[in-house]
Parts: structure tokens; sequence; C-alpha cells
């Protein structure tokens, strides 16, 4: 026989948070029935308007996120992270200084540039204002914004120091193709015996790009550097060397590097000073509109206190006796607890997957939407890029979602209560 004192102690049942029968009466009272039509109807409002706050929260932030990429990604793909300009003297010695600025470990290119205003006219004679930027032949092929979207011609005439390369906004507004020529007007042009001369010249269009960005597509005219250097009489001279950074947000670092490196006196300016005003504009209106479109999930939390509080009241006799059977306050409270939480937990992942949907194809919305209207929304004059983008962030998502479920689980909680502190006895007297 065996010993007892030997027998192994049998190990307690572990006690579940939720037990199968507080979740079966949570289900039921889940369930639509004719009697309880009205709070059905209360419970299905809550269910889509956290689901619908969710997914618009969701779908906002990363239509604002990815505008933002796109902006910095075209902003920094056309212009320089940081803009050396001379103090001392003239940037005469431009191809030495930036040969020292490419050795600096974080500096992707280094751009000599010439930059001027100028005004472009077409063959019919329409003009527009152009800001002209002359470029190295290398340094323009190494800017993969630009080379990489060539929508017409090639490169050939602008490396050979003969053409140009302009926007796809500004062709069209000018009537412009391939091979055509485009006359440019500076108004500092030659000094003549009656004065100074606005100096004309046509060139023909080597190549038209689309960098998606209007501002750009219709205003900047590259020239070959040495041609640009003639044609605003800054023969051996440039403007600005732009350099392009591996890591845009670590530009404090590279300041005194690039300083050691030009052995001269030179003024740094970076993206974030030239672009501050706009880009904090951008972050103001997006942790604005993270904060009124969190009210939508509040509302629809309130639909739940409201819809549960009304449930406590029908299901007043219900609590009452399951209490006298033996259900303890707790177990009543957590019964009313699954029921509010149900919602606000299948409303946030309804949302949630609803705003992936739309986030993954919110350009094709965005133009069924001008279709169906017939006319343009987010028209690429006025909101700077062709197509609608849209970035979802990890971490934007998991707030998103966090704050749904804290703000669903804290509006059960007070309904909860009131209905485990129910007393049996009361609600019974009048039965």
């Amino acid at each position: 026989m065996t010993d007892p004192d030997t027998v192994p102690p049998v190990a307690a049942p572990v006690a579940k948070p939720f037990s199968a029968f507080e979740r079966m009466v949570a289900w039921r009272y889940l369930r639509s029935r004719r009697k309880e039509a009205f709070i059905s109807v209360i419970a299905g409002f809550s269910f889509f308007g956290i689901m619908l706050g969710v997914a618009t929260l969701i779908i906002v932030m990363a239509v604002m996120n990815g505008f933002r990429g796109e902006l910095i990604t075209r902003i920094l793909g056309i212009n320089g992270h940081m803009v050396v300009q001379p103090i001392d003297r003239p940037l005469d010695d431009y191809a030495a200084l930036a040969s020292r600025f490419k050795l600096v470990d974080g500096v992707v290119n280094a751009i000599p540039m010439v930059e001027g205003q100028t005004l472009a006219s077409g063959a019919g004679g329409a003009g527009t204002g152009a800001l002209v930027r002359g470029v190295r032949a290398e340094d323009f092929q190494s800017m993969k914004i630009i080379s990489d979207n060539i929508r017409a011609g090639d490169l050939v005439g602008f490396l050979s120091g003969e053409g140009v390369a302009i926007g796809s906004r500004m062709a069209q507004s000018l009537g412009l193709a391939a091979g055509d020529l485009i006359t440019l007007v500076a108004p500092e042009g030659d000094v003549t015996p009656f004065g100074m001369t606005p100096r004309v010249k046509a060139y023909p269009v080597s190549a038209i790009f689309e960098v998606g960005m209007s501002e750009y597509d219709s205003s900047i005219i590259y020239l070959p550097l040495e041609e640009a250097q003639l044609y605003f009489n800054a023969e051996g001279l440039v403007q600005s060397i732009e350099i392009f950074v591996d890591k845009p947000d670590e530009i404090d670092r590279m300041r005194p590097l690039l300083e050691a490196a030009a052995e001269r006196q030179i003024f740094i300016t970076d993206w974030r000073q030239r672009n501050q005003t706009f880009f904090s504009a951008l972050q103001v209106e997006r942790n604005v509109m993270f904060m009124i479109l969190t009210l939508i999930i509040l509302v629809a939390a309130l639909n739940i206190v409201s819809g549960l509080i009304m449930l406590v009241k029908d299901k007043g006799r219900d609590i009452a006796i399951l209490r006298t059977m033996g259900a303890s306050a707790g177990s009543v409270m957590r019964i009313f607890f699954m029921t509010g939480a149900a919602i606000g937990v299948s409303g946030t992942i309804a949302g949630f997957l609803l705003g992936v949907v739309v986030c993954l194809n919110v350009e094709r919305i965005r133009q069924f939407f001008s279709w169906l209207s017939g006319t343009t929304l987010f028209n690429p004059e006025l909101y700077f890029l062709s197509q609608l983008p849209a970035d979802m962030d990890t971490g934007e998502t998991i707030v998103v979602l966090l704050v749904a479920l804290v703000l669903s689980f804290i509006a059960t909680l007070i309904p909860s209560w009131r209905a485990s502190r129910l007393d049996p006895v009361q609600a019974l007297r009048y039965e």
C-alpha cells in the first residue's frame, strides 16, 4: 500500500480571471432581443463610433506622415542638407573645396552651384519666372531624384554642355517639348554705352524631369555650370556649395567637421533653418489633429457608458437572482465589464482593419472621389504633391489602439461597479 505521507499533494485549480459562466452571461447580454432593441442600438452606435474614430485617427496620421515624408524627400532631394557660403572671399576654389568636403565622414555629395532668377519663355511667347541652377554634369547625374525621373528627352545634351533640363509643369505651361528652344532673360546682363541691358539667350531643352512636387516642376531650370557662369557673369565662381549627408538628422555633428575641412571662413545653414517655419507648422497641425480626432473615440466611449447603465437598469432583476444564487459582486462586475469591453475591443479591431485598408488604397480612393465629384481633390498646385501619400507609423498606430482600448475599459468601470453594488433585496422587493 502507498504510504499516505508519501502521496504528493494535489495542486489546487488555478482560478481564471473570467470564468465560462461569466463569459456566457456577458455574451447573452450582448445579443439583441426585441425587448432590448434600444440598448442594442446604443451598443451598435458605440461600436461604429469607436471603429470610425480609430480608423480616422490611423488614416489622418498616416496621410500626414506620408505628406511630411514626401515633402522632406523631395525638398532634400533637390536642395542640399547643408549649404556652404563664403565669408572672406568668393568661392573661387569651389572644386578643391568640394573635393575636401566629400572626404568628410558622412558626406554623400558636395555640389558647387550658381543660381539666378530669370524670365523663361517658349516659342509661343508665354513667359514665367524661373530659378536657374548651374551644376556640373557629374553632379547633375548624382541627383537621382531628377536624373531618374526624366519624362522626355535625355541627358546627352546637358552632359555635353549645350542643353538645359526643365520641369514637366514648366514645359506644359510654356508649351515646350524636348528639343525645343527656351529663351532665358536675365535682368542683369551686358554693360553697354546706354547702360545695363538684359541678357537674352535661347537654349535647347535637352530633358524634361518630374519630381512630383509642383513647386519644383514648375519653376526650376538646370543649366551646365560653365554656361551658367557665363550667363550670370560669374566666370570661375559659384555662389554656394550644397552638401548632402547620409543622416540629415545628425547635421549638428557634421558642422564642425565641415568647417575644419574648409580651411577657410565659411557660413553654413542647414535644411532645418531654411524650412523651420514650414515643418514646425506641419508638426503643430499633426499634434492638434491627433487631439481633436481622439474626441471621436471619447464620444463613442461615453455611448458605452450610457448603454451599460441602461442595461444595468434593465437587468436589475437578473442581477438580483444571480446574487441570491451565489454570484459574488466581483463576478457581476466582471460580467458587465466584459460586455462593455467587448464593444470597445471589437470596435478597435474593426477600426484598425478599416484604417489599414484605406491607407493601402488611399490614392485609388482619392481618384475615385475625384471622378465621382468631377473635381480635383488635393490639387497638386495647392498641396505640392501629385499623389496623396500614406505612411503608417507602427508606434503611432499602437498609441491609437491603446488610447481606444483604455478609454473603452475606463468607460465600462462605472456601470460595472454600479451593477456589482446592486442590493438584491431592493431589486426583488417589487417583483
